[in-house]
């Protein structure tokens, strides 16, 4: 609207520059026309006319550009402006110096607020520091910035500070057929390797087959067993959130794991191990599987990989109620417990860089819970995993 009553200015030959342009921005910004359509005409004549001689063709561009309009905001068609951008507008983001200046309300302190939120509110709220909406520095909602917060119907993460998530969430089945790369990490795992007779006897014992048909003076032939590595494989693949900026990585691992080992199992997670886990995302909500179905199911040979960035909230590891998604009734740590008691051979493959695992604190208890058993997702990070496995 202002540019166009800009251009049609400088085409009836006003002479507006740019900074008189801009100071009359700057005037609107600050409100001095206060919405009317009046106070906008003298508000902009002051601003762009220097020389009285053009008083006129100012007044015949100005009735040209905003006829019949009455109010400032009418001048504006709401349909011009993209929606994303007014989305965008309602995001909150601070300094690090504000941010330190708001208080953690606590585990305890969250719920029961939230709960008091729920009770008075009665409608929509945006801005602000208590209310449940969008925006401000309230710690429930969306797009806004708290140092803890409950995030409401925010469409993914922006400052990975949510304790508890309020949403429907959908993740994608890691792709086990990713050949990129899946080559170099097939080779690195081929340390992991135990050779055994197992099984029927099914395959040709060509020496056996030679030295009985010797002794018999007739054909005699001798079958064994296949041999097979011996080694079975538990992986737990976290999905979602963060680990989606690692998907292809992972792809990669799954897909030479898969081809790799004969006995083999994968199940997704998100952030931390609860009381059920899945085999497929879309289905994760109506067809989990309890985790102590897998511990009682899988014997303790089987050697446990898990992969993930262990980046969450503190709270999804240390309390009940802490994931993100549904309310666990016991600890994260204490599930992780349980799958370590029963399985010892275990490690822990993270994709993010080594240097950086020091900047989260869930990170350290999660290399704490599993005795520092926490490689990174690198070639030289799973040759150091598998030794460990192999101990």
């Amino acid at each position: 609207m202002l540019l166009t009553f800009f251009t049609e200015l400088r085409a009836a030959k006003v002479p507006v520059s740019l900074r008189e342009y801009l100071t009359l921005l700057e005037a609107l910004d600050r409100d001095l026309a206060d919405q009317r359509v009046e106070d906008f005409y003298y508000l902009s004549r002051t601003a762009l006319v220097k020389d009285e001689r053009n008083l006129d063709k100012f007044d015949r561009v100005f009735g040209r550009v905003f006829k019949g309009v009455v109010t400032v905001g009418e001048a504006v068609e709401p349909q011009a402006i993209p929606e994303e951008w007014l989305r965008k507008l309602a995001e909150k983001y601070l300094t690090a110096e504000e941010r330190a200046q708001i208080q953690a309300l606590g585990w305890d302190k969250l719920f029961e607020t939230l709960k008091e939120r729920l009770a008075e509110q009665k409608g929509r709220h945006q801005g602000g520091s208590k209310w449940i909406g969008t925006g401000g520095t309230s710690p429930f909602g969306a797009y806004g910035d708290n140092p803890e917060g409950i995030r409401i119907g925010q469409d993914g993460n922006r400052n990975f500070r949510a304790v508890k998530v309020w949403d429907q969430r959908t993740f994608k089945d890691l792709d086990d057929s990713a050949e990129l790369g899946s080559r170099t990490i097939r080779l690195a795992l081929r340390r992991l390797r135990r050779f055994a007779r197992t099984g029927a006897a099914e395959e040709l014992d060509l020496d056996g087959t030679i030295r009985e048909t010797a002794r018999h003076g007739m054909l005699d032939l001798r079958l064994r067993p296949e041999r097979r590595n011996a080694v079975k494989v538990l992986l737990f693949l976290d999905v979602g959130g963060s680990m989606d900026w690692h998907v292809e990585l992972a792809e990669q691992l799954f897909s030479a794991a898969r081809s790799e080992f004969k006995h083999f199992e994968h199940f997704y997670f998100h952030n931390c191990l609860y009381e059920t886990v899945w085999k497929e995302n879309r289905r994760r909500h109506t067809e989990g599987t309890p985790l102590l179905d897998v511990i009682r199911t899988y014997p303790s040979d089987y050697r446990v990989v898990f992969v993930g960035d262990a980046a969450m909230s503190p709270y999804e590891i240390a309390m009940a109620g802490g994931s993100v998604e549904h309310w666990n009734e016991e600890a994260g740590r204490v599930w992780l417990e349980r799958v370590l008691a029963h399985f010892p051979k275990v490690a822990w493959l993270n994709p993010v860089p080594q240097a950086q695992w020091g900047y989260s604190q869930s990170n350290a208890m999660i290399r704490q819970i599993v005795s520092d058993r926490m490689y990174p997702l690198t070639l030289e990070g799973i040759d150091q995993a598998t030794r460990a496995l192999l101990r």
